[in-house]
């Protein structure tokens, strides 16, 4: 599989990239600044797995995207983009946090990051929300193993599916977690992950499902 981090020169971007090029997958490392992402794909272990270049030369590599941006860039990101998006799987891993306050639900005026996303790029583009509640300190050591179920949220079944098997290459599980309007919820918990965060001095609360023995 060949993946594509719009913003993969961050900490959230660099970890997944990391981890999925030891995995054996081919990761393109996208930035609006293609020398950033070039000098972090030499950077990342296995880089002989990882290239980096301008977000648009990386959407153009792969056929699934992961958008890795804070909110304040997401629509503007996913409007130049979304051309060379079309055909393709789109992983909006964006929470809408409102800084200071992040520890706070706010919900976007599209309710969730992932449905906004999916309005701009269109019904040519599956989008699926997932990764929300995986800590940057977490995979920034890509010998720790994170102990953290991933919910995956999407309208195309098959999509899902797919970003279930990516969630299993970075050593988690991956649970589907129903449709996109499900993205409500998944990126209003990561508030509260924070806000656990700071209350419990912890380098990064994640969530654990239970009572699932089939999966």
């Amino acid at each position: 599989m060949k993946v594509a981090i719009v913003g993969g020169t961050g900490k959230e971007g660099r970890g997944l990239a990391q981890r999925w090029a030891r995995a054996g997958l081919e990761v393109f490392v996208g930035s609006r600044d293609a020398a950033r992402a070039e000098e972090t794909a030499a950077a990342i272990a296995g880089a002989g797995r990882v290239r980096g270049g301008s977000n648009e030369w990386a959407v153009e590599q792969a056929d699934l995207v992961v958008l890795s941006v804070p909110y304040s860039a997401h629509a503007a990101t996913l409007a130049a983009l979304a051309p060379r998006l079309a055909g393709k799987v789109l992983v909006d891993i964006t929470v809408p946090l409102v800084p200071p306050k992040v520890t706070r639900v706010t919900l976007p005026a599209g309710q969730a990051a992932a449905l906004e996303a999916q309005a701009i790029v269109g019904p040519g583009t599956s989008v699926v929300a997932a990764f929300h509640h995986v800590g940057a300190a977490h995979l920034a050591d890509a010998d720790h193993a994170v102990d953290c179920d991933v919910l995956v949220c999407s309208d195309d079944e098959a999509a899902r599916a797919r970003v279930v098997e990516l969630v299993a290459a970075l050593g988690m599980r991956g649970l589907e977690a129903g449709p996109l309007a499900n993205a409500i919820a998944l990126e209003s918990l990561t508030p509260v992950l924070l806000f656990l965060n700071r209350k419990y001095k912890s380098a990064g609360a994640g969530l654990r499902i239970t009572g699932l023995p089939s999966a």
